[in-house]
């Protein structure tokens, strides 16, 4: 793994403050109704993410994760304001503003996508290994989740045939603590998810989800480990998310105090505690940083409101009539 430098820091700093203000952003416009359908947010999980992509070869590694999806594709060096236009549903969006906030997709960046249905993506993160596998590739994928997916049955016999094959993939399951609005001690008989690798000899562990140094330390040494053809880790990322699973959701199974207290956990200020008390950026720099985060956020807004709405023709585009098609009788 690349050293945790000054450089680092910075740059984990002002990564996780833009994914964080973004998302901020992406609230603020919801309850204007300018984003529409589901919205779930990704605030307090950003390390995950940070650490990740230190460990990650960003020129051929994978990526592929549920419907809390929308700073990875950033992180994988998606523009952002592309982004957000499809968050806005507009024409200039990743998915020419069909997909949404839940179907984030870039094949350029080596990111497939947010997926809407719970556990969906676990197999699929399979097959993308296993077709790297199978075409010589050294690439890894990384196939995450959330703790309420792993509850699937599909996670079982995807772990089942990934270690049977030797897959290039790291399994993460981001265990933000609740499914939707029902606690991990309430799906299951043992609260130590990353347990249920053990079944299948499967090397596995759990990671401190709000720090990214020891997130990147753990996913280096899965991510090696695949790389060699050793096969695939599974890895139960502890973190926390400070908002409800969407914009929908009240939080009536948690209290106020609860996410207070693990807001002093912040991935954002044990980063930022760092950069000053190794003097590697002075509270003048900081704030520089900041500003230039919101110039960029408010560029993001500007270039999603500014944007067409894509034409009724594209909609269309990907969807197809059959006029022959059996049993469906046309009245005359």
């Amino acid at each position: 793994m690349q050293k945790v430098t000054k450089e680092v820091y910075l740059k984990w700093y002002e990564d996780m403050l833009f994914w964080r203000k973004f998302e901020d952003k992406l609230a603020a416009v919801y309850i204007q109704q300018k984003v529409r359908g589901f919205l779930h947010l990704y605030n307090g999980q950003e390390a995950v993410l940070a650490g990740a992509l230190h460990a990650m070869d960003l020129t051929k590694d994978k990526m592929i994760t549920a419907y809390r999806n929308h700073v990875q594709p950033i992180g994988m060096g998606v523009d952002p304001k592309r982004v957000m236009a499809e968050l806005y549903g507009k024409a200039t969006g990743t998915s020419q503003g069909l997909g949404g906030s839940m179907h984030i997709f870039s094949k350029e960046h080596r990111f497939y996508g947010g997926h809407g249905i719970v556990g969906g993506q676990i197999p699929l993160g399979a097959g993308i290994a296993f077709g790297d596998k199978y075409h010589g590739s050294d690439a890894v994928t990384l196939c995450c989740f959330g703790d309420g997916a792993a509850r699937q049955g599909s996670l079982h016999e995807t772990f089942n045939l990934a270690m049977l094959w030797k897959l290039p993939v790291v399994f993460v399951c981001e265990n933000n603590g609740y499914a939707m609005g029902t606690s991990v001690e309430r799906t299951a008989n043992h609260t130590d998810i990353w347990k249920l690798g053990r079944g299948y000899e499967m090397p596995s562990g759990p990671v401190d989800g709000m720090n990214p140094i020891k997130v990147a330390e753990a996913f280096d040494e899965a991510i090696q480990r695949a790389r060699r053809g050793d096969g695939p880790t599974f890895l139960e990322v502890k973190t926390y998310r400070y908002r409800g699973h969407s914009m929908s959701d009240a939080q009536h199974y948690r209290t106020k105090d609860e996410v207070e207290e693990y807001k002093k956990l912040d991935p954002i200020t044990q980063v930022k505690d760092i950069l000053l008390d190794k003097k590697y950026a002075t509270e003048n720099e900081i704030k520089a940083i900041d500003k230039r985060v919101k110039a960029l956020v408010s560029e993001c807004e500007k270039f999603a409101e500014e944007s067409p709405y894509p034409e009724l023709n594209v909609m269309y585009d990907a969807v197809y009539e059959q006029e022959d098609y059996p049993f469906i009788q046309h009245k005359i």
